[in-house]
């Protein structure tokens, strides 16, 4: 097949773009990329080989091997993994097939921290344009014809046949004028120790070393000269760090190991390494980010850990090991106890990982709880980065609804300054029943709310929510320590002695009772219901909502995402001693309709809510003012 030239996607070409020329100051990580991406290529290998042995042939030992060319100034990483075909080599190096790229680009136009970044979407192998004025790539399958990929990251790339005779990838960089020191022997070690120490597969590179020539019995003779001869070493440990007992690893190592899993710059924030034994035996090493990936919350964030057996490498972010509000660990599990021979699909149903989850699971959240108990301030770094991650336990993980109460905490209406549920329980004051808290999107609007005045005058501390799934997962969390969770904004809201609240708003009927029809069949077409209300101080009116009814916020999302939302009308609760109330029982009728959207106008916004009209409520508030400077 003659040789072929294609376009990059447009979004591959910004990608070029920002690699080659934002990440400079950090080029050296091209080499991590390209190693992890042959260590992926031999994974998937020696997995296939575990149903077809034929794959291997005669090439049983999987390693990794690095060329330096000084006179033609190349660098070559080759592996003889699992190989790519044409057809491979086009969809995986000419197009980054993710729904998110776009967002990925404008994070990495302005991030510092590029690096952390550049492994998330599987784009590691663009980061050899750093150095490399034209990467070529040949590639074969065990069975398949061998193909080439060359593109100088200018906008294109072309595709032709490939005399490459043996099985895997072979990279070939032509470096830089200014990257030639990675032609350099100890450069290139110490870029190997430093990121692929860990790697499970050996890293060869021919060296030049000198000998003195050997008798037949492998004796130095004497007086010969030293003779220049060219040897292949191994550059890595390919100790699995996992293996080995935590007080003989250094902190590097771990932190190492970390960026190799990570594809990060960054040190992880705490290191979880510790052996299950029992009825679930393995070794697991995980780790927590010190920030959140910014796809945390997408469909493209990977979720699990790398799952060794006895040390053979079964698959990446096997999902079955964590359970979806932990996604944010990095890390390894290596298992004892399952079978080597089995297949993805057979794997994913295995009941012994359901073991492993668990354990895992009740030893994170161990791990979080000693953290929040003796490193508050690094506790709430996590928190921070992902509290509103962990909340999705309360709805997926009833067997450890009571531990991750524990781990939540909340800003209040008295301070700004982090809670947990446990230091509001111990300060809530005599003859508060419950608690109380306030979903809103920011601080600022929660502390306008309406809803929060009675809870001042009773010195009653209401909890604020700003995240997103706190909608969907603190009602579910129904009480702690025996105190039912009361959102302060539903409609049924009970609050001091029922009997006393019943005939104050008894008396207010009384006296109101034809101001409160009036309004009724004013807003008949916005409100659900009009009625007075005990909890109001200062405001003479808010919008309560009904059990089963959706946030402002919560309509918000709906909306952003395109779905249907039922109609949400609220009822309008009214403060009945406050005197704009009082006054508009003497309104003239034929002003009471304006009046009455007024009154709702600012309940929708007091609420967090938005007007359908608000040109109509300018020109009413207008007409007001007019009249009252007349």
């Amino acid at each position: 097949m003659p040789a072929e030239k294609f376009e990059f996607k447009t979004e591959v070409n910004q990608l070029l773009e920002l690699v080659i020329h934002s990440l400079y100051s950090h080029r050296e990580i091209f080499l991590r990329e390209l190693i992890s991406n042959a260590s992926d290529a031999l994974d998937k290998l020696r997995f296939a080989a575990l149903q077809n042995k034929d794959l291997l042939g005669t090439d049983t030992e999987l390693r990794v091997k690095i060329f330096r060319d000084d006179k033609a100034g190349t660098l070559t990483i080759t592996d003889n993994g699992i190989g790519m075909t044409r057809e491979e080599l086009a969809a995986n190096l000419g197009t980054i097939a993710h729904s998110g790229t776009k967002d990925f680009v404008e994070r990495i136009k302005k991030a510092k921290d590029g690096p952390e970044l550049i492994g998330q979407f599987g784009v590691g192998f663009y980061s050899a344009f750093m150095i490399a004025d034209k990467v070529t790539v040949h590639a074969k399958t065990a069975d398949g014809a061998a193909a080439s990929w060359i593109s100088a990251g200018q906008g294109s790339f072309e595709l032709s046949e490939s005399a490459k005779t043996t099985r895997g990838t072979e990279i070939i960089l032509q470096l830089k004028k200014d990257a030639k020191e990675y032609l350099d022997e100890y450069t290139i070690r110490q870029l190997i120790k430093k990121y692929s120490d860990y790697v499970d597969y050996p890293i060869y590179m021919d060296v030049e070393r000198e000998e003195t020539p050997k008798d037949k019995d492998g004796k130095p003779l004497e007086n010969a000269k030293p003779e220049k001869k060219i040897v292949e070493e191994k550059l890595n440990s390919q100790k699995a760090l996992w293996t080995k007992n935590k007080n003989e690893i250094k902190p590097e190592e771990y932190e190492d190991f970390y960026k190799h899993l990570a594809h990060g710059y960054d040190k992880p924030l705490e290191i979880i390494h510790y052996t299950a034994e029992g009825t679930s035996e393995f070794r697991a090493l995980l780790y927590i980010p010190e920030r959140a990936p910014f796809d945390l919350f997408t469909k493209e964030h990977a979720l699990g850990l790398n799952l060794y057996i006895k040390r053979v490498f079964i698959m990446h972010d096997c999902q079955k090991l964590l359970p979806e509000y932990l996604r944010f660990l990095k890390g390894v599990v290596d298992s004892s106890d399952l079978p080597l021979n089995v297949s993805r699909e057979i794997l994913q149903e295995d009941a012994q990982l359901e073991k492993i989850k668990k354990n895992i699971t009740k030893k994170v959240l161990s791990v979080l709880k000693t953290m929040r108990d003796k490193e508050p301030e690094k506790y709430l770094r996590f928190y921070q980065e992902f509290g509103a991650a962990l909340k999705e336990g309360l709805h997926y993980d009833y067997e450890n609804k009571d531990a991750l109460a524990d781990l939540l905490l909340f800003t209040t209406s008295r301070s700004e300054k982090f809670r947990s549920l446990a230091e509001y329980v111990k300060d809530m004051p005599r003859g508060q029943k419950d608690i109380y808290y306030l979903i809103s999107e920011t601080r600022g609007q929660a502390l306008a709310s309406p809803h929060l005045g009675v809870f001042k005058t009773k010195d009653y501390e209401v909890l604020f929510l700003h995240d997103i799934v706190d909608e969907f997962v603190i009602p579910q969390l129904h009480e702690y320590q025996g105190k039912k969770l009361q959102a302060i904004d539903k409609a049924d809201l009970e609050l001091g002695d029922k009997k006393e609240t019943e005939n104050k708003l008894k008396a207010a009927a009384e006296k109101f009772g034809g101001l409160l029809n009036d309004l009724k069949a004013a807003l008949s077409n916005q409100v659900q219901d009009v009625r007075f209300s005990a909890r109001l101080t200062d405001s003479p009116c808010c919008l309560a909502a009904g059990a089963d009814a959706l946030s402002p916020q919560m309509l918000k999302m709906f909306k952003s995402m395109g779905q249907e939302v039922p109609e949400q009308k609220k009822i309008l609760e009214l403060n009945p001693e406050h005197p704009l109330i009082q006054k508009l029982q003497n309104a003239a009728p034929e002003k009471l309709g304006g009046f009455a959207k007024l009154l709702y106008g600012q309940a929708v916004i007091a609420d967090g809510g938005k007007l359908d009209d608000p040109l109509d409520f300018a020109k009413q508030l207008n007409e007001l003012l007019l009249q009252a400077t007349d």
